[in-house]
C-alpha cells in the first residue's frame, strides 16, 4: 500500500502537511507510539501514529524524527489533542529528514486509522500473494520441476512478515530457516495435537497439516507458522490454506511412485524378491542411483493398524538413512527397502530411533520392522528372506514399534518366537509368579536378585556388589527363590529355565 492511498480513504480524512514528493513510499504496517525513542519497535516501512506526548521542548521533535528516519519508517501521522495542533518544530524536522507528515483529524481515533489501514494492507497483500502462490502452484504441478518451497516461504516472510517452516513428523526440516523451537518438539506437538490446526502456546507457533484428514499424521508433512492463528484475519488464514495446498503439491511431486525412477525401484525390488540372477539385478541397481559394488542391507516393514500400504511406504522412506537412496517399494501390504550402507551407518538403530519419535502419532497402529545383515549385490535375495523373518519375529512382540536385527535370529529369541503363546505364558507363570507374589507381599526384590545373579553368571560377590548387599543377604534371597520354585540355581538347566522365563517377561 502506498502513502498516496491514505489520502484516498474518505473515512480517515487525513491531510498531508509535508512530503508531497514522497507519496510513492510503501507502507508495510502501522505503529502507534508516544515514546521519544521508539526505535526498538520499528523495522522499516511503517506508518507511525503519535499524539506527541513525548514532546517537552522544541528540540525533542528533532530527536524523535531523526529516530524515525534512521529506522526507515515511511511516514508519520500526528495530532496533539491537548494543544489542538501540530507544532511547527515537528513539521520542520519532518521536512528536514524527508519524513512525510499527515495530520489526523481531531474526531478520528488512532485506533480507527490503524484498523482501516491494516484491513487494506491485509486484503491487498493476501490478493497479491495469492496470485503469486497460484503461479507457483501451476509451476509445481507442471511437467518440469518447480523451484521448490524455499522461495515461497521467503515470499511469505518478506511480504507478510510471517515466517513459516515445512517439517516432517520425525522433525526433519524440509524448507525454511532454523525454527525457533526444536524441530523434534514441533513434530511431537503435531503428532499429539487433539485437533489440527493447532496453536503451540509456549513457542507462539501455529501448526497446520499438509494432507487431507484421511492421511495418517505419521505419513504427512506439516507447516509451522509464527503467530497465533486465533488472532489472524480471514485473509491470512486463507493464505495459509493456499500455502499448505502448494506444499501438498510439492510433496506429491517428490513422491516417485508414478515416475520412471519409481517404476525402476518397484522392478528392482520385485526382481530381488523373486530370486533373479545377479546379472539382472545389478543393472537395475545402477539405474536407481545405487552403486552396485557397494554393500547393502534390506529392511522389511508391515503395519497391523490403520496405516495404509502407501502411508507405510512413506513412513519407511522417511525413517531410513537419506543418502544414497534408499530404494523403497511395496509388495502388497509389505514395504521393502534396499539401503546402500555407508561406513558407520547403524541402519537398524537409526530406523528404531526415528520410528520411536513417531510412536505418539501411531494411535492403535503397530509397526513391525526387520533388518538384514550387510550384504553384496549378489546376496540381496538372502537378505530379503532374513529381513522378512526378522520382521515376522518383531510382529510377535507387543510393542507399538518393534525392530529386530539380523543378529537376533541366531539367538534364543528365535527359539522362543517359535513356541506357541499359551505355552510361553504357562512357562513364565510357573517360574516367576511365586517370586512376584512374594515380592508384593514382602517387598523382597527376589525377581531383581534372580536377574542380577544370572547376569553375573552366578557370582555371589559381583551380584552383592551390584545390589549393594552383603553376600549373605544374596545367599538368603537365592535360597528363598529355590524354596519357592523347587529349583536349584547351582544347576545349569535350572539357570537356563529362569533366564528364558525372564526374557519372556
Amino acid at each position: 500500500m502506498r502513502l498516496r492511498s491514505l489520502l484516498a480513504m474518505p473515512e480517515l480524512h487525513l491531510a498531508l502537511v509535508t512530503g508531497d514528493d514522497e507519496l510513492d513510499r510503501v507502507i508495510r504496517w502501522v505503529v502507534t507510539t508516544d515514546l521519544l525513542d521508539p526505535s526498538r519497535y520499528l523495522s522499516g516501512r511503517e506508518l507511525v501514529l503519535t499524539g506527541i506526548m513525548w514532546r517537552t521542548e522544541p528540540a525533542d521533535s528533532e530527536v524523535f524524527v531523526r529516530t524515525l528516519a534512521r529506522a526507515g519508517v515511511s511516514a508519520l501521522a500526528a495530532w496533539d489533542a491537548v494543544k489542538g495542533t501540530i507544532p511547527d518544530d515537528l513539521v520542520e524536522a519532518c521536512a528536514r529528514h524527508r519524513i512525510p507528515l499527515f495530520r489526523v483529524p481531531e474526531d478520528v481515533a488512532f485506533a480507527t486509522v490503524t484498523e482501516q489501514v491494516v484491513r487494506r494492507l491485509s486484503g491487498a497483500r493476501a490478493a497479491d500473494l495469492t496470485a503469486v502462490l497460484d503461479r507457483h502452484r501451476r509451476l509445481v504441478a507442471g511437467v518440469t520441476e518447480g523451484a521448490g518451497l524455499g522461495p515461497v516461504l521467503e515470499l511469505v516472510d518478506r511480504d507478510l512478515g510471517m515466517r513459516c517452516w515445512v517439517l516432517t513428523p520425525t522433525g526433519r526440516v524440509v524448507a525454511g530457516p532454523t525454527p525457533p523451537a526444536a524441530p523434534e518438539d514441533l513434530a511431537r506437538a503435531f503428532l499429539t495435537a487433539p485437533r489440527l490446526p493447532h496453536r503451540l502456546a509456549p513457542a507462539e507457533l501455529s501448526l497446520f497439516p499438509v494432507a487431507p484428514d484421511t492421511t495418517a499424521r505419521v505419513a504427512d508433512w506439516f507447516v509451522a507458522c509464527a503467530g497465533d492463528l486465533a488472532e489472524w484475519p480471514a485473509e491470512r488464514r486463507a493464505l495459509v490454506s493456499e500455502l499448505t495446498a502448494i506444499v501438498a503439491l510439492e510433496r506429491a511431486r517428490l513422491d516417485d511412485r508414478l515416475s520412471v525412477p519409481g517404476r525402476l525401484t518397484q522392478e528392482l525390488v520385485r526382481l530381488v524378491v523373486s530370486g533373479a540372477a545377479a546379472d539382472e539385478v545389478v543393472p537395475r541397481l545402477e539405474l536407481t542411483g545405487l552403486n552396485a559394488s557397494a554393500r547393502f542391507t534390506v529392511v522389511s516393514a508391515t503395519s497391523s493398524g490403520r496405516l495404509r500400504p502407501g502411508e507405510l511406504r512413506t513412513v519407511l522412506r522417511e525413517v531410513l538413512p537419506r543418502t544414497p537412496g534408499p530404494v523403497v517399494s511395496l509388495l502388497d501390504d509389505e514395504a521393502v527397502a534396499v539401503v546402500q550402507v555407508e561406513a558407520g551407518h547403524d541402519v537398524a538403530g537409526e530406523v528404531h530411533r526415528a520410528l520411536l519419535s513417531l510412536a505418539p502419532g501411531l494411535g492403535g497402529d503397530r509397526l513391525a520392522v526387520g533388518v538384514s545383515d550387510v550384504v553384496t549385490a549378489g546376496e540381496l535375495r538372502g537378505a530379503v528372506e532374513e529381513a522378512r523373518y526378522a520382521r515376522r519375529l518383531s510382529a510377535g512382540r507387543g510393542d507399538a514399534v518393534s525392530v529386530v536385527r539380523h543378529d537376533e535370529l541366531a539367538t534364543h529369541v528365535l527359539l522362543l518366537a517359535s513356541v506357541p503363546d499359551d505355552v510361553r505364558h504357562m512357562f513364565k507363570v510357573r517360574l516367576l509368579d511365586p517370586l512376584r507374589t512374594y515380592d508384593e507381599e514382602h517387598r523382597a526384590d527376589l525377581v531383581l536378585t534372580l536377574e542380577t545373579f544370572l547376569q553375573h553368571s552366578g557370582s555371589w560377590t559381583r551380584c552383592a556388589e551390584r545390589l549393594h548387599l552383603h553376600v549373605n543377604s544374596v545367599r538368603y534371597r537365592i535360597q528363598r527363590i529355590e524354596e519357592l520354585t523347587g529349583r536349584d540355581l547351582s544347576r545349569l538347566e535350572d539357570r537356563v529355565d529362569f533366564f528364558l522365563a525372564l526374557r519372556l517377561a
